[in-house]
């Protein structure tokens, strides 16, 4: 999964996407909220780590903004403002969920698990369709009892595939969630991966990974 991370304190902005690279979420990083609500704007995020005082605007400002055009991303708000009426104002302008800093990473982790676990995005540690299985914690991806073999790119294509099983994933949400902002893929990067996992699959698993023409692909187990 891939998540933007709004601070100015660039920093502590790369200790948390490394933190973050760690646990299987790529980051982004804007430190102005100009260019993060470009990059909201054009990319289908897991969820957005939002620190309040950015150089340019006061990121409940960019907050409330997003909410009124109805982006229903996720957002942690993260910042040195720790009174009680800032947590309350925060969630009041459309955060879901307000951390003060200092802070520890496990507790920030943690809130975002149970954010995405809530909306259905991050619900369990092995995932299972048919036969198949990936553990998202060791990234081991199995057919029956034999390990399937996958390079990191393709473990996390195969996950955002089997967390909405049956259902088509448009192939802009999968160039979002596995190359973001940073990344510059070919215009057909996402075919290549595919045909990688849909062939790695094709003699071992009861699974099919389908194309839905113009539209995406989809895993299916009938």
């Amino acid at each position: 999964m891939r998540l933007l991370i709004v601070d100015d304190n660039r920093e502590l902005a790369e200790a948390l996407a490394a933190a973050f690279l760690k646990r299987d979420f790529r980051c982004d990083i804007a430190d102005t909220a100009r260019d993060a609500e470009r990059l909201i704007t054009g990319t289908d995020y897991a969820a957005v780590v939002l620190d309040l005082g950015l150089p340019d605007e006061d990121g409940l400002t960019l907050l409330r903004r997003l909410r009124a055009r109805h982006h229903q991303v996720p957002v942690i708000v993260l910042s040195a403002r720790g009174a009680g009426e800032m947590r309350v104002l925060g969630l009041e302008s459309g955060a879901d969920d307000y951390l003060v800093k200092p802070f520890l990473f496990v507790e920030l982790h943690a809130r975002l698990s149970a954010i995405l676990r809530r909306q259905g995005g991050y619900v369990e540690d092995v995932l299972r369709a048919a036969d198949l299985t990936l553990n998202t914690r060791s990234r081991e991806v199995r057919a029956g009892d034999a390990p399937v073999p996958m390079s990191g790119r393709e473990v996390e294509l195969l996950e955002l595939l089997m967390r909405r099983a049956g259902h088509v994933v448009p192939k802009r949400l999968l160039v979002d969630q596995l190359f973001g902002a940073d990344d510059a893929p070919g215009s057909n990067a996402i075919d290549v991966y595919v045909h990688r996992v849909r062939r790695k699959l094709e003699d071992c698993a009861a699974v099919k990974v389908r194309t839905v023409r113009g539209i995406g692909y989809m895993l299916s187990t009938g």
